[in-house]
């Protein structure tokens, strides 16, 4: 039996990112317009708009795990980013590239930055399924962002994180945005930061738990 995944995008916008006080219409337009399936591994089709974060890379040794954030908590950094179709965004941890697939509806163009090699070959995949012709990616250590493309409207980070690499604010246009969810677990919180004069300021929003971006952790530090 076939999966209608046309139904199933409806119930998600209805069911989950509407009721989390999702209201803008772009927003939602997008969300019902980007085929999630296609930005899914190909054994999780079946669970492509559950209201959870998706596995996309496993935990591997030296590697943390890497996941498809809940539609319903990308829905809400994505309206808090307060995106218009003039805006340059530059999507960081991008993934297989869904997030930047959203982003590229409601902006005249996004750079999807991405170092996990196979991640880029499914959203490469996935874009040109999704028919986004507005969306360059871009390999390189997320932490740097990608300065020879800035200066940037909106950046988003697509995972939590405990610090923000000041080269970030840096890559920020004057009236730029930058949309993270700072902290862990139930103690995380959508931030907004503006730059304004060439200087950055910081505006907590909502309490949203999202999974870590890797290379955006403090690391452990031994103590006696």
């Amino acid at each position: 039996m076939s999966i209608n995944f046309t139904e199933l995008r409806q119930k998600m916008v209805d069911n989950q990112i509407r009721t989390v006080d999702v209201t803008s219409f772009s927003v939602l337009s997008a969300f019902l317009t980007v085929p999630r399936e296609e930005f899914v591994p190909q054994n999780a089709k079946e669970l492509s708009y559950i209201d959870e974060n998706i596995i996309i890379t496993p935990a591997k040794s030296n590697e943390a795990a890497r996941y498809l954030m809940s539609p319903a908590a990308l829905a809400r950094l994505v309206q808090l980013a307060d995106i218009s179709k003039d805006d340059f965004v530059l999507d960081i941890g991008a993934g297989t590239g869904y997030g930047s697939a959203i982003l590229s509806h409601l902006a005249n163009a996004v750079i999807a930055l991405e170092s996990n090699c196979s991640l880029i070959q499914i959203a490469t995949r996935a874009f040109a399924a999704a028919n986004c012709e507005n969306i360059t990616f871009v390999r390189d250590v997320l932490t740097k962002g990608c300065e020879v493309q800035a200066p940037y409207d909106v950046i988003l980070i697509e995972g939590s994180a405990d610090f923000i690499p000041k080269i970030l604010f840096k890559q920020l246009c004057e009236g730029g945005r930058l949309v993270v969810v700072e902290g862990c677990g139930n103690a995380g919180k959508a931030c907004l930061y503006i730059r304004k004069d060439d200087v950055v300021s910081k505006w907590h929003n909502f309490n949203l738990a999202i999974k870590p971006l890797p290379g955006f952790l403090k690391k452990e530090e031994f103590t006696f």
